[in-house]
C-alpha cells in the first residue's frame, strides 16, 4: 500500500476503518475531547461528550472521515449504542448498513435514545422549565 492510499481513510474502504467489534471501541464516557486536525478544522476540534448534540456530531465526524485508530479512540460504544437512533439518519446509507452489521447498531434503529444530561426535562408545574435561561 502507498503512503498516499494510507493517508486516504476512503481509499481503504469501510471494512478496513471500521472496528471489528463493538467491544473495540474505548472512547471516553465523558469529558472534552480534541480531535486531530485530519478529522475537523482548526477552532471546530473540542467535542464535550457531555453534551449530546455535539457528542453526536462529533460521532458523524469520526465514523465518516475516521481510521479504524480514531474510532476506537474517540467512541465510546455505550453512548454510540445510546445515539445510534439519532445518529444512523445523518450518515450514508453504505456506512450506515456496514456499522449496523459491522458493530451490531442494527436492531437499534427503531429504539428512542433515552434522554441524557443535555435534554431539558419536561416542563414543571407552574410553566418552569428546568433548562438553560436566556437572556431577554
Amino acid at each position: 500500500m502507498s503512503l498516499t492510499d494510507r493517508l486516504r481513510p476512503g481509499r481503504i474502504g469501510l471494512a478496513g476503518r471500521l472496528p471489528a467489534r463493538l467491544e473495540d471501541l474505548h472512547g471516553p464516557e465523558r469529558g472534552v475531547i480534541v480531535l486531530p486536525r485530519h478529522l475537523s478544522w482548526p477552532g471546530m476540534r473540542e467535542f464535550d461528550v457531555a453534551d449530546d448534540r455535539v457528542r453526536r456530531s462529533m460521532y458523524g465526524i469520526v465514523l465518516t472521515q475516521g481510521r479504524r485508530n480514531d474510532l476506537a479512540r474517540f467512541v465510546n460504544p455505550r453512548l454510540l449504542t445510546q445515539d445510534w437512533p439519532l445518529l444512523r439518519s445523518s450518515l450514508d446509507p453504505k456506512l450506515r448498513r456496514w456499522c449496523e452489521r459491522r458493530l451490531a447498531l442494527r436492531g437499534l434503529a427503531a429504539q428512542p435514545s433515552p434522554p441524557g444530561p443535555a435534554h431539558a426535562g419536561p416542563a414543571r408545574a407552574g410553566g418552569a422549565n428546568p433548562g438553560p435561561e436566556w437572556p431577554e
